[in-house]
């Protein structure tokens, strides 16, 4: 008994330690300690990856104008998500460089590399925000837009693209943080930003106390505020603070090698998410095809779920990421593979949990959504579908992201378009259309082309040779 409580009360006082963002030298000592110091603030920090749109969505929502107000938002997200793509693609980028930097024990270097990559993040946001600002009312008629959605939220969109800076900034920085194990820190740069877009919502929507009724131009403002914030405590904590990563305005003098080196990896990076949202966004459209809106409402209600379950895996796949490039830094690839199995492991355990709460549970946890029944029939079955193939998600998670911690990420990319365009894609379309399976055709396709995504990741990573990877 006495065993059993010690050892709860050493794990609380790692996540106290975790969540405090105390420097660690991941590199040396007990790998599970590592694992865990890392993934409980990567965990946190994504549980408010979509917390923006949800907020915003939530408070314009209760607006006269709501469904005008709801689509703008809705439309305006969806293309801002090829932004998010340009922040991630980036932030991996950064964080391979970084990771192997700190690694090798070379902080200096690390830093520059930190500010070579907002260099360059930031000079591409510019070009972003400039055509998303222009094109701003051009690009909500190209999504479907109706007029009066089209005068009512350019406004909207121009202000959310002109925050794109701040957009990729955030993401990238975080990165930076990631790269050199300092977990806690990405963390509480997000959550200050949403915390701060959640307060001056509601104050800026409806114009409460002092501040103006601006409507949904006030949920754009309330957005781009926050995330700047966000970005205004990293960029504090890297210029004025003493962590692993200091940055000084000479760093910021361009260097190509590293550059050259950042785009290398990023450039595969990004190609990676935007492969990923093409497929899903074929297999949205199928299952709208063949099946009715009641479908496309179930199979949207599911994929929220999948992605809400999916994200304490991401977490750990990212501390995976980072454990590979500092340990790949310190001339330690055994231990790097050590960290990636162990984190693998860790991560089919919580997947298997979800399997079957997934497919014993999914009438219930639908339930929870609509009371409409056909919708809850087709998001039950596909969350019973998708839940089949939970556990080699989290195991083509972890490879995935380990891979693009060593550097290497033109394998994940190669992998990613056999396994969504030329399984995952075709599959949905022949079970769907074809053998006129209509929606559960898209369904079965997920796990199928997941679990052979989990299938290729797992041969490559074996192979061994991301430990080669010169970063």
């Amino acid at each position: 008994m006495s065993s059993n409580s010690n050892k709860i009360t050493s794990i609380f006082q790692l996540i106290k330690q975790a969540l405090k963002g105390e420097e660690h030298d991941y590199t040396k000592g007990n790998v599970k300690i590592a694992i865990l110091l890392l993934s409980v603030p990567m965990i946190l920090e994504l549980s408010l990856e979509s917390v923006f749109a949800v907020v915003d969505i939530y408070f314009v929502g209760h607006l006269p104008n709501a469904n005008v107000a709801v689509a703008t938002v809705g439309l305006t997200e969806a293309v801002i998500s090829l932004i998010y793509t340009l922040g991630i693609g980036l932030s991996t980028g950064a964080t391979a460089i970084v990771a192997r930097r700190v690694g090798e024990k070379d902080f200096v270097e690390a830093s520059k590399s930190g500010a070579q990559a907002i260099t360059v993040s930031f000079l591409i946001s510019l070009v972003v925000a400039f055509l998303g600002v222009y094109f701003a009312s051009n690009i909500l008629a190209l999504m479907g837009a109706q007029p009066e959605v089209i005068n009512e939220g350019t406004i909207f969109a121009q202000i959310i693209f002109a925050s794109s800076p701040a957009i990729i900034l955030l993401f990238l920085i975080n990165g930076i943080f990631r790269g050199a194990g300092d977990a806690a820190m990405a963390m509480r740069s997000l959550w200050i930003a949403s915390l701060i877009n959640i307060f001056f919502c509601p104050l800026l929507i409806y114009g409460y106390g002092p501040f103006p009724e601006l409507g949904l131009m006030g949920a754009a403002i309330a957005t781009a505020t926050g995330r700047t914030i966000g970005v205004v405590y990293q960029c504090y904590h890297l210029f004025a603070k003493s962590r692993t990563i200091k940055i000084y305005n000479h760093y910021f003098k361009p260097n190509f090698e590293i550059i050259k080196s950042l785009l290398n990896i990023s450039m595969p990076a990004m190609l990676q998410f935007f492969i990923q949202s093409g497929s899903w966004i074929i297999l949205t459209y199928l299952v709208s095809i063949t099946g009715s809106t009641d479908a496309s409402a179930g199979y949207q209600i599911a994929i929220r779920n999948l992605v809400f379950f999916i994200l304490p895996a991401w977490g750990l796949s990212n501390a995976a990421a980072t454990l590979v490039g500092q340990n790949l830094g310190a001339k330690q690839p055994d231990r790097a593979e050590e960290s990636v199995l162990l984190t693998t492991k860790y991560n089919v355990i919580f997947m298997g949990f979800v399997t079957v709460l997934f497919v014993f549970f999914s009438e219930f946890i639908i339930s929870l959504y609509t009371d409409n029944a056909i919708i809850a029939n087709y998001g039950s079955q596909a969350l019973r579908i998708m839940g089949f193939g939970f556990i080699f998600y989290g195991i083509g998670m972890v490879m995935i992201q380990s891979l693009n911690g060593a550097g290497d990420t033109k394998t994940p990319t190669w992998i990613n378009v056999f396994c969504f365009w030329i399984i995952q894609v075709p599959l949905a379309w022949l079970l769907a259309v074809y053998f006129k399976l209509g929606p559960i055709g898209a369904f079965i396709a997920i796990p199928v082309a997941e679990s052979v995504l989990a299938l290729l990741a797992f041969y490559f990573f074996k192979k061994g040779k991301w430990k080669l990877v010169e970063v």
